[in-house]
């Protein structure tokens, strides 16, 4: 998986970053990094250090992260929403599952894509928690201070990220639906079933459940172990009907 960049434009900040220790003085700020791209964690691990912050322990994968978290008890995880097996949401399971497990430790995922309805999950979580774009890295001044923000139990997002999230908030989601995908959604919110739906319109089960399938993509709603996309679309039915 290709990263953000670590080009010439990079700055680097003098000083080590850290965070408040208990007995006031500043303590070296301590990451693990999850990412599978062995380059780009090479390049991040090597730009953490010379930002002064520790990097306790590096893994390509989520297997065995939570036991590195016990071991290490860092103060920021850092690692990729899209690690195998299946590249889609193996980082931001992990992130949740750190935040429930230790409420201590920070999260901040990075992405090369603008994923909003993940990091509403993630958001969901509380304070302690950061989203990031690979490419904001080689800001070295952005990405310390969210290192920092995340480790002090703050929350940071991507500023490409937030103007996303807002445009989608101004924008009505049903908009985007044909009338007929509206018809379809409607008959959904009535608890119809897709058999049900096509011998109301008089088309195949096969064109209901294209028209539900365009539904799920227009609204957002990304297929995922723990949702019901068709009660999602429902409820998003309701919000704006």
């Amino acid at each position: 998986m290709s990263g953000g960049g670590f080009g010439a434009g990079a700055r680097r900040i003098p000083g080590a970053v850290g965070v408040e220790s208990q007995s006031g003085r500043a303590a070296a700020v301590r990451v693990i990094l999850c990412e599978d791209s062995l380059l780009f964690r090479e390049g991040l691990a090597r730009l953490l250090t010379e930002l002064g912050i520790e990097v306790a322990a590096q893994t390509g994968t989520t297997a065995g992260l939570m036991q590195l978290v016990a071991t290490h008890q860092p103060d920021v995880v850092v690692l990729d929403i899209r690690l195998p097996p299946t590249h889609t949401d193996e980082g931001l399971v992990a992130a949740v599952e750190i935040r429930r497990t230790h409420a201590r430790v920070g999260v901040l995922l990075l992405s090369q894509y603008v994923e909003t309805q993940l990091v509403l999950t993630l958001l969901e979580a509380g304070g302690g928690v950061g989203y990031l774009l690979k490419d904001r890295v080689a800001d070295l001044d952005a990405f310390s201070s969210a290192v920092t923000t995340v480790a002090r139990g703050g929350s940071v997002v991507d500023p490409e990220v937030v103007s996303t999230l807002v445009a989608s908030r101004r924008r009505d989601p049903l908009d985007q639906l044909t009338d007929r995908e509206k018809d379809v959604l409607r008959l959904m919110a009535e608890g119809r079933t897709n058999q049900a739906i096509s011998e109301r319109f008089y088309l195949s089960p096969k064109t209901i459940e294209a028209h539900v399938t365009a539904i799920f993509s227009k609204l957002d709603l990304d297929p995922t172990p723990n949702d019901h996309r068709r009660v999602l679309a429902v409820l998003t039915y309701l919000r704006h009907a």
